[in-house]
């Protein structure tokens, strides 16, 4: 048996460590994602911790990684496309 199947759904209506902390990491991975990223995997590993599920914060671990990722591809190509565009002589 693995930690992930030891792992429990908190009662409607109570709190959880991590839980507040997972919310806010999904929301602001979307608008900064690599900070996103870090308070959704603090979340994430707090509610292991206590031994409960934490959806939201794992939803920001995966959105916040996608997009971290595609800023740092799109970066890349913006930075070549603006190199190629100044090196070209008319």
């Amino acid at each position: 048996m693995t930690n992930k199947d030891n792992l429990t759904t908190a009662p409607a209506g109570t709190d959880f460590p991590g839980k507040t902390l997972g919310i806010v990491g999904l929301v602001v991975a979307i608008i900064a994602n690599l900070i996103g990223l870090i308070i959704s995997a603090i979340a994430l590993s707090q509610s292991k911790k206590a031994g409960y599920k934490n959806t939201p914060a794992l939803a920001g671990v995966i959105v916040g990684a996608i997009l971290t990722v595609l800023g740092i591809i799109f970066g890349i190509v913006g930075v070549v496309g603006a190199m190629s565009v100044a090196t070209y002589t008319y």
